[in-house]
């Protein structure tokens, strides 16, 4: 699944976090380029990275596909 709301919404977590895309996808243990290629729409989010990328942030799946501007709804 890529959605463009979706890359969006992860830039706007990491960068409020502060952190680099290298710095997520090492944390995550992701693949080299995996969060660039989302970012960038080059790479469809599997429901497993975006299980993690949710718990990583502590936000609702909902929150990161923009269905929500609750970060906590339906957690």
């Amino acid at each position: 699944m890529h959605n463009k709301l979706f890359a969006e919404r992860l830039q706007q977590l990491r960068e409020l976090k502060g952190i680099t895309q290298r710095e997520l996808e090492d944390d995550l243990n992701l693949p080299l380029n995996f969060i660039s290629q989302i970012e960038n729409g080059q790479r469809q989010v599997r429901y497993k990275a975006l299980i993690l990328i949710a718990d990583y942030f502590d936000v609702s799946i909902d929150y990161l596909l923009q269905r929500s501007d609750n970060p906590l709804t339906a957690k």
